[in-house]
Parts: C-alpha cells; structure tokens; sequence
C-alpha cells in the first residue's frame, strides 16, 4: 500500500496583493504528478484546504478539480479534513457528491462519515465517530484512519464534551484516540492517525515554532498543544498539518508535518517544500520519505546597504518574490524606491534599516531664535535617533510651509 501525505495547501491565499492562485494550480498538478507516478492507493491532506472561511469560486473550483484528480474517478481514496483556515461547514457541504468518488471530507471533530463504495471499488467498510476503515482496490489488507480535524476549546466542548482544562484536553484526546484505538486497529491493516494540531514532544527544549502570517493554534480559545506521548502506541504514523516546514516531530511512530506546497511568508525563505511518500504492509510502516516539489516562486530575503547591490542582486532572481531591507543613515528617497520597484516586479516589501546613531542629551526646550527649517530639522532629529531629514523631505517641507504662507 502507497499513501501520499500532504497539508496546508491554503487555496486563495496571497503574498500582501501577490495572487497564489497560479503557483498554486502548477504545484497541486504536481502533487497529482506524484500521486499518478508512484501509483498511490490513498491520499491523505491533513487540512488547511482554504486559506479562509469564505474562499473564491476560483479557489473552490481548483479545490475539488484537484481532488477529483486525485479520486482517479474513484479508485483512489481521497481524505481531507479541516484546519484551522477553514470553515467545517464548507468542508463538509460536497460530501455526498464527493463519496461517489471516494472523496472523503471531514470538518467536525468525532464526524462520523457514511459506508460507501464507489465503482472504482473504493469500499468504506466500516466506521465510527473519528474512525474511518477502507478496503482499497489493489491492496490485500485495509487501511485504518483515526481523524481529528483542527478544534479549538469551543469545538471540542461541544463535540467531545471537553473541558476548560489544558491537560484535561490533552487527556481527552489521548482516551478518545485509546478508545478507538482498542476497537478497531489490529496488525491486520495499516494504521494511519490524521490531524491538524500543534504537535511536539513533551519537554523539548526547543519545539518547532508556528509559521509568521499563520493564524496560530497557540492562543487564548484555541487548543492546546499535543504531546506526541498522547498518540496511541497501535498506530503506524502520524500525519499532522498546521506547521509549513516538512519536520518529524518523533520517530516511534513517525509523527510527521508534510509541509505546505508552497512557501507562503518570508520564515519560510528557502524552505524546500515536500509531500510525504508512505508505503506499509498489514501491521507495519515499510518506509516513509519526503518528496520534493519544485513547482512555485521562490521567496527570498535580502539585506543591503546600497541601492545598486540590491539592484545586482533582484536582477539575478527575476521571477521570485523578494523582501529587500536596505541599511542606510537615512530614509530612503522616493527615487531610490522606485529605481528598485522598476528593477524587479516582485517585490513585496521594502524594509529601511535606520543605522543607530549615539545621540547627545538634548533639552526638551525649543531655541525658537532659530529658522523654521531648523526648527523642523532638531525637531527629525530628536524623533529618529539622530538622523537627518533627507533632502527630498524637507522639500516637501518647504512647499507645505509655502502653500500655507500663500493662503
């Protein structure tokens, strides 16, 4: 048996007013590449489909293309379930229709999704609430999924009966995936648990952190984080979304982060992106491996302290996406803004770096003997470390001060 794991695909999403959408149709074909090449007999994405709750028709329709693509008209099983981005409800909505392909959505902690077989002898056998076993068309033996969608506090009070408690989550969680480990998984099936939660080790001095521009999992009326000791010792792997860089948490069993597809803020410059290629026999992991995907636009940092350096250097890379922070003793000229803006079509923001400058005590009393130009230019000076007003601002100076002589 092939598994692919995959997570936080976030359709819609955008870089500050940089559109995704066509990264995003060009690595998700190469996802379907990879599942379609290693002739996989499951895909399991363990959520963040969406990038919010109300996605655009654009983002909703490569969704299901996508995962009608990856059915193999029913063949191949298909298991999405929600993260924290999305909206349980809308994750739920197609199912009837995405059963037909042995697409199964799952949006609600404890869901309890309905048998079928589709004509491509997809066959959900057997099922409970958090618990899915399905017969697959060329494997001899089944596969087991324990699935926990994303659940705050407030999903898992009314879902799962849970309490305020933070250990008294966690506690829960690992009863529920006990209980449901005892009653259905066995060596004679593969056994996979899925779930969108902020994983770790207990005690690690140094756990992986939550992405920047992710909508963290770590807050006040969210959950809490999970120890990975909370999994049951009966499953053979851990698929986890949420975290965007491909990371084992743990190796017996493997709990393991897939990555997102693409790198979607600037912590993530130069990640390598990843799915997850799982084969397993009835009762064990065979082997598990990371496979690179190339498709997307590469984000990239840079820091310098001239303008003709950074020029050099987004003339190299012209079909990424840049951050530029310039180093300087002074703001930095509408001129020199838009010489690099001309030089590079990518570039999502522009960070100036004003160089500390040892500041002398100064009074708080104003010498109003002195012009108001440089009145104006202590006033800079006290406000921004010491440093000058560049020559373009003070124009403008000037000619707000003249305007306001003239009326």
């Amino acid at each position: 048996m092939k598994i692919l794991h995959t997570a936080d695909w976030h359709i819609g999403k955008r870089l500050d007013t940089f559109t995704r959408l066509d990264e995003q149709r060009l690595v998700l074909d190469e996802i379907c590449e990879v599942a379609e090449t290693e002739k996989v007999d499951a895909v399991v994405i363990a959520g963040d489909l969406f990038d919010n709750f109300n996605p655009s028709s654009e983002a909703t329709e490569l969704l299901y293309s996508t995962l009608h693509r990856l059915s193999a008209d029913g063949s191949r099983a298909v298991i999405a379930i929600a993260g924290n981005h999305d909206s349980p409800e809308r994750i739920n909505v197609p199912d009837a229709l995405a059963r037909v392909c042995g697409i199964i959505f799952v949006g609600f902690p404890n869901s309890e999704v309905p048998k079928f077989c589709t004509q491509g002898k997809v066959d959900l056998i057997r099922t409970a609430k958090g618990f899915i076993e399905i017969n697959l068309p060329h494997c001899d033996f089944p596969l087991r999924v324990i699935h926990t969608p994303y659940a705050n506090e407030q999903r898992l009070k009314t879902f799962l009966g849970v309490d305020d408690s933070e250990d008294i989550l966690r506690n829960h969680l690992q009863e529920h995936w006990k209980e449901l480990s005892d009653a259905y998984l066995d060596d004679l099936g593969f056994n996979l648990l899925v779930t969108h939660l902020y994983v770790m080790k207990k005690d690690d001095p140094h756990p992986e952190e939550e992405p920047d521009e992710e909508r963290p999992i770590l807050h006040v009326g969210g959950a809490q984080a999970i120890y990975t000791e909370n999994f049951p010792a009966s499953v053979h792997y851990v698929a986890l979304g949420h975290l965007h860089r491909y990371h084992r948490v743990d190796k017996s069993p493997p709990v393991v982060y897939s990555s997102s597809p693409l790198a979607y803020s600037f912590s993530e410059a130069n990640q390598t992106k990843y799915v997850v290629l799982i084969e397993a026999e009835a009762g064990r992991l065979v082997n598990y491996r990371p496979v690179e995907l190339k498709s997307g636009k590469k984000l990239r940092r840079g820091k310098f302290e001239n303008i003709d350096q950074a020029i050099d250097w987004l003339l190299q890379h012209p079909h990424d996406l840049m951050e530029l922070t310039i180093v300087s003793e002074n703001y930095l000229e509408a001129s020199d803004k838009k010489r690099l803006t001309d030089a590079h079509p990518g570039i999502v923001q522009i960070i100036p770096q004003i160089q500390k400058v040892n500041v002398e005590e100064t009074t708080s009393q104003a010498d109003l003997t002195l012009s108001i130009d440089k009145l104006f230019l202590e006033y800079f000076k006290t406000r921004n470390k010491g440093q000058l007003p560049s020559e373009g601002l003070m124009e403008v100076f000037r000619e707000v001060l003249g305007t306001q002589e003239d009326s």
